[in-house]
């Protein structure tokens, strides 16, 4: 379905935007367009990949009036800007409401306006039962997905989302940060041993967006079922890779921390399609006519629950170490 197909890429510079770099490049692509505000990200990207397929465009997400000429001609587009660190986005909470919430609202109104095939949302397991301003900017987000796709007259432009867990080895996520410390000679440092987290790959976060663009109907939420591991696994598993003897540094949970992360809540999982690999969620398409949200009902909530680490399969110590192997910055770290 891409084969000389246009697609943009917002927050292309990131961790996710390199993913689906080096799953296209060498397709039939006709052009894979990058656009962040980054200039320093994208020169360098640009003398690394030096492929004319790759166009790149300085903006921001807040200014629609940016977005428009990235936009212009473009097929598919993959929206993955967001700010995402949750220390930030908590002592900066509006920051965090322009980029993911805003942002979001302009890319897709620009999408609209330029007949774009489908657009794809990238969320996140912070905006199920959301505690943090991260999470619930991009469960604002995923309302805002879903309530302007029920208003897209003939289906001209599709908008579904994706939502998944950590995504290992990404940029700010832990497993490099655990790395850096055993090779600078630090202890690692654990909030609490009992904290369960998704593992999923780059190459899977990006397997999850294709099969959106391929099956996903107007407002669908497709979620990736994950296995998950609690961090004093995935720390000991990586202390055992890079054969490092130190002793644990405990520190207690940080602010806006959870125990577990869920990816589906139970609300969700009521009307939930399990798939092999994911769970697709269809949008409440209602109206408004707002007497139906009072005088009807659906299935009984209390037979339900939701899908979090704590209740997914959890890898044990083996099998995280199998996983973490598998990882490039691991690999490249060992050699």
């Amino acid at each position: 379905m891409f084969n000389n197909k246009v697609i943009l890429i917002t927050g292309g510079t990131g961790s996710f935007g390199n993913a689906v770099l080096e799953r296209f490049l060498d397709s039939k692509i006709k052009e894979i367009r990058i656009f962040s505000r980054d200039e320093k990200k994208q020169h360098d990207l640009r003398i690394k990949l030096n492929n004319s397929k790759v166009k790149f465009y300085i903006g921001d997400v807040r200014d629609i009036e940016s977005i428009n000429p990235a936009m212009n001609g473009a097929d598919y587009v993959f929206h993955a800007a967001a700010l995402k660190q949750v220390p930030s986005c908590e002592f900066f909470p509006m920051e965090a409401v322009k980029t993911n919430v805003i942002g979001t609202r302009n890319v897709i109104s620009s999408a609209i306006n330029n007949k774009v095939k489908k657009v794809i949302c990238l969320s996140t397991d912070k905006a199920a039962y959301p505690i943090n301003t991260m999470g619930i900017s991009k469960a604002l987000m995923e309302k805002i997905a879903i309530a302007e796709s029920r208003n897209i007259q003939n289906n001209e432009t599709i908008i579904c989302l994706t939502r998944y867990g950590n995504v290992m080895a990404s940029r700010g996520s832990v497993i490099p940060l655990f790395i850096e410390k055993i090779k600078s000679g630090q202890p690692l440092s654990i909030t609490d041993p009992k904290m369960t987290r998704f593992l999923m790959s780059l190459d899977e976060a990006v397997d999850l967006v294709l099969y959106a663009y391929k099956h996903g109907e107007q407002g669908d939420l497709f979620i990736q079922k994950s296995p998950a591991a609690d961090l004093l696994t995935i720390a000991t598993a990586l202390k055992d890779i890079f054969d490092d003897n130190k002793e644990f540094e405990f520190i207690g949970s940080r602010h806006g921390e959870k125990l577990y992360e869920t990816l589906c809540t139970r609300e969700e999982m009521m009307k939930a399609i399990s798939l092999e690999k994911y769970f697709k969620i269809s949008a409440d398409n209602r109206t408004l006519n707002y007497s139906k949200y009072f005088s009807e009902g659906d299935k009984e909530i209390s037979s339900f629950t939701d899908y979090n680490s704590n209740n997914t399969y959890k890898l044990n110590l083996k099998e995280t170490k199998e996983l973490l192997m598998t990882l490039d910055v691991v690999k490249s770290n060992l050699s």
